[in-house]
């Protein structure tokens, strides 16, 4: 059966700044990397080289028929040292916007997607005193270049960045599992974010803002609703309340978790997995999408992320054709979708590790040479012509 997707839909693909640009060496993140004893694998190093190849990654864009990229402006390169702006680095970035519009594709920008100046998480991070007014000051500094963008995501999954707090400060191991299976957010980390995102808002008048969130279809198990309840409301439902009044509502969905009396359940024995050990599970998408649509009525949902970690791109299309599909049906039961941005353009470094392949393209990881994978282009076919077959 074909499904139509309305005209003006956006289609597109996404990355972020640390994952893609290499040697963002004023982070936190980079930092973490490269400590001795560092809990990371791998280090992001030269990634895909994405900070000077960027013009190469938007071609491929439009010459899939993608209409739209999704990219991170990185706070530690535009402000390294506390108070000081770097203009070189917020000039970089305002050639990557007018690269997008002079290819005929919308931007789609992210503020702040995981990674921190290292002075920043050094003098106490999102729990500093300081800390909303630092952020506000950085996006202040940023707006003047955003002149053609029409969509800017303030804060990357800040359900996923609290509960990450919450492991650091118990200091215990983050583990392989999905986000939804670990503890709840620190509260103080989250109630930051949400005034950063506040903030950021504020300083954004003018431009289409919201932020994303990490969804994570929650179901329950053997009857478990009001556990299953219990355990969404820190990790996903909180944020979704933050996002009410915004102008649009990121989602980013990959797979689900199971809700039993006790909590979160493994993924079953019998099913299949990703590379990242996730549960294959393309109906993740429509599900988040009626989940958030039902709590935030009236505020229309971008899918930022969606995708799937797998060696075998045949197994990427079946993903990726499986989770259009439930989109599709969100969207008919009344779901005000506005566009889909695919996780990830690139094979990229995945927070430690370049080993789950997620990328639409190939990058050869001694020549950064891109090599485009059939399932590109079955998204780009998709996209050209606003049919799901």
């Amino acid at each position: 059966m074909d499904r139509a997707f309305p005209k003006g839909f956006l289609w597109g693909a996404a990355g972020s700044a640390h994952q893609t640009e290499g040697n963002n060496v004023a982070s936190d993140l980079w930092a973490l990397e490269n400590r001795p004893g560092s809990p990371m694998p791998e280090r992001s190093g030269d990634a895909c080289d994405s900070y000077h190849r960027w013009p190469e990654d938007l071609d491929i864009v439009r010459s899939l028929g993608l209409g739209a990229y999704r990219f991170g402006i990185e706070w530690a390169r535009v402000e390294p040292v506390e108070g000081q702006i770097s203009r070189a680095a917020l000039g970089h970035y305002r050639r990557v916007i007018e690269g997008c519009l002079e290819r005929g594709l919308t931007p789609v920008v992210t503020l702040h997607h995981f990674s921190s100046p290292l002075w920043f998480q050094r003098d106490g991070g999102w729990l500093a005193d300081a800390a909303v007014a630092r952020f506000r000051r950085y996006v202040r500094a940023v707006v003047p270049i955003l002149d053609g963008v029409r969509w800017v995501c303030t804060i990357n999954e800040p359900n996923l960045v609290s509960m990450m707090a919450r492991l650091l400060k118990d200091d215990r191991p983050a583990g392989g599992g999905v986000a939804g299976a670990l503890p709840p957010p620190d509260q103080a980390t989250a109630d930051a974010l949400a005034a950063a995102h506040r903030a950021a808002r504020e300083e954004l008048a003018g431009f289409r803002s919201g932020w994303t969130i990490a969804s994570q279809n929650f179901e329950a198990h053997d009857g478990a609703h009001d556990e299953r309840d219990a355990w969404a409301w820190p990790r996903e439902d909180q944020f979704i309340e933050v996002a009410k009044g915004d102008d649009f509502i990121g989602v980013q969905a990959y797979t689900r978790v199971l809700i039993g009396r006790e909590g979160a359940l493994p993924v079953p024995d019998e099913a299949r997995r990703t590379l990242t050990g996730w549960e294959f599970y393309p109906d993740a998408l429509g599900a988040a999408v009626r989940y958030t649509a039902a709590r935030a009525p009236g505020v229309p949902i971008l899918v930022t992320e969606n995708g799937i970690a797998t060696s075998d791109d045949d197994e990427r299309v079946e993903y990726t054709r499986g989770a259009l599909a439930g989109l599709h049906a969100a969207m008919d039961e009344g779901a005000d979708v506005r566009g889909y941005l695919h996780w990830t353009l690139l094979d990229n470094y995945e927070w430690g590790s370049y080993a789950p392949t997620f990328g639409l393209v190939s990058v050869d990881r001694d020549t950064f040479a891109r090599t485009v994978k059939p399932s590109a282009r079955r998204l780009g076919e998709i996209a050209r012509t606003g049919i799901l077959r």
